[in-house]
C-alpha cells in the first residue's frame, strides 16, 4: 500500500479547517477531529501487515506538515494530528513517528517557541509524545534499501499552508529596531557634543530625519498588513475560480468529443466514397487471374487438384489446351480495353475457341 487514495486530501482538509479557525488551541482541533470522525481512519477488516503499512504511511503524511516551510499554525495542527493518529492506531506494538536527525534541531526550536508564546497545550502534547517514546530517530527521512534504485517522490507543498516568505520581516526584527534606536540616540548625542550649542545639534549636521527608526517601523507594519490582505484576496479568488473552471473543463471535454466524432465521420465518408482503381502495372495481372478463374479450374485449392490428378492423362491435356486458348483471348481483350479499370469477359468468346483435334493411337 504505497499510496493510500484520499489520505493526503483528508489531512489537508482537516488542517485547512483548523487554519480557518484562526487559533492554536487543542480544544478547537479536537472538535474538528470529532466532527470528521477522524478516529475511524484505521478501522476496517485488514490484516496485521497491511495495517502496519497503512499506519506508517498515515504518520508519514501527517509528519510532513510538522516541519518547515509550513506556517506556525499549520505546524501546531500537524502536531495535534500526529498525537491523535498515534493514540488511535490499532497496531500492537504502536508504529512510531519517523524523525530524521537533521530535522530534530528545528523541532526543538519549535518546542521552545511554543513555551515562549505560552501555548502550553501544544507544549504539553509534544512532551506527552516524547514521554511515550513516539518518535523514531533515523539517519534519513525515508527508508533506504541496499542496491535498489527508487524514484524519490518530491513532496508537493500546499501553498495555502506555507508560511509566507517575508524578507522585510526577516530583516527588520524587533532586535534590529531596538539596535537602530540605540545607534540613532548615540548619533544625536555626538552631534550635540561637536556643535556650538550643546543642547541641540547644528542644522548643518542634520543629515537624516530625527524620526528615522519610527518611520521604518511604521513602514514594516504597513507592509505586513498589505501582505496579509493580499493572501486573503488570493484565497478568495481561488475559491471563486474553482466553480467556473470545472464548467470550462466539461465544455472542453464535450467539444473535443464532438470534434473527434466529426473527424471520424469525415474519414469514413472519404473511405467509402473513393473508387479503388488498379494501377496500370497490375491491370493485366488482374485480367489474367479473372479470366483463368472464370474459364477453368486454375487457382483452386490443392485438395481439388489432387482429385483431378486421378483423371486420365488425356483430360489433362485437354484442360491445358483450353487454358492456353483462354489466355490468348484475355491478352486480346487487354489490348482492346486498356483504359478501363476492370475488364469483364463475355461467354461468347469462350464458345468461339476451338480445340485442336486429338490424334488417336493405333
Amino acid at each position: 500500500m504505497s499510496a493510500v487514495p484520499g489520505l493526503r486530501a483528508d489531512c489537508e482538509e482537516l488542517l485547512g479547517a483548523f487554519q480557518e479557525a484562526d487559533t492554536v488551541r487543542f480544544e478547537r482541533f479536537a472538535e474538528l477531529w470529532r466532527e470528521r470522525r477522524f478516529h475511524t481512519i484505521f478501522h476496517g477488516r485488514i490484516r496485521a501487515l497491511e495495517r502496519n503499512k497503512l499506519t506508517k504511511k498515515t504518520l508519514e503524511v501527517a509528519q510532513q506538515y510538522f516541519l518547515p516551510p509550513y506556517a506556525f499554525q499549520i505546524r501546531v495542527g500537524a502536531l495535534y494530528l500526529l498525537y491523535g493518529l498515534y493514540s488511535t492506531q490499532l497496531c500492537q506494538p504502536k508504529q512510531k513517528i519517523r524523525i530524521a536527525l537533521k530535522d530534530w534541531p528545528e523541532i526543538q526550536r519549535f518546542q521552545q517557541d511554543l513555551i515562549d508564546s505560552q501555548h502550553y497545550d501544544a507544549a504539553y502534547i509534544f512532551r506527552t509524545l516524547r514521554l511515550a517514546r513516539a518518535f523514531h530517530f533515523t539517519a534519513m527521512p525515508k527508508l533506504l534499501n541496499y542496491r535498489t534504485k527508487k524514484k524519490i517522490e518530491e513532496n508537493e507543498f500546499k501553498e495555502e499552508f506555507k508560511d509566507p516568505s517575508n524578507r522585510v520581516s526577516s530583516l527588520i526584527t524587533n532586535d534590529v529596531l531596538e539596535e537602530l534606536m540605540n545607534i540613532h540616540d548615540h548619533y544625536q548625542k555626538m552631534k550635540c557634543v561637536i556643535s556650538a550649542d550643546k543642547s541641540q545639534p547644528d542644522k548643518a549636521l542634520s543629515l537624516i530625519k530625527d524620526e528615522f527608526v519610527v518611520t521604518l517601523k511604521d513602514i514594516t507594519l504597513e507592509h505586513q498588513e498589505w501582505q496579509q490582505n493580499r493572501m486573503k484576496l488570493f484565497l478568495n479568488a481561488k475559491e471563486t475560480d474553482e466553480i467556473p473552471s470545472k464548467k470550462e473543463e466539461e465544455t472542453l471535454i464535450e467539444s473535443e468529443g464532438s470534434e473527434r466524432a466529426n473527424a471520424l465521420a469525415r474519414i469514413k465518408y472519404r473511405s467509402y466514397s473513393a473508387v479503388v482503381e488498379a494501377s496500370k502495372s497490375r491491370r493485366h495481372r488482374q485480367v489474367k487471374l479473372e479470366s483463368s478463374e472464370s474459364g477453368s479450374n486454375f487457382g483452386k485449392s490443392p485438395s481439388r487438384s489432387k482429385k483431378n490428378s486421378r483423371r486420365p492423362q488425356a483430360s489433362k491435356r485437354r484442360d491445358s489446351l483450353g487454358i492456353k486458348g483462354e489466355m490468348e483471348v484475355a491478352t486480346e481483350t487487354v489490348t482492346r480495353h486498356i483504359g478501363m479499370p476492370i475488364i469483364t469477359e463475355e461467354n461468347s468468346d469462350e464458345e468461339e475457341v476451338s480445340l485442336p483435334k486429338r490424334k488417336r493411337r493405333r
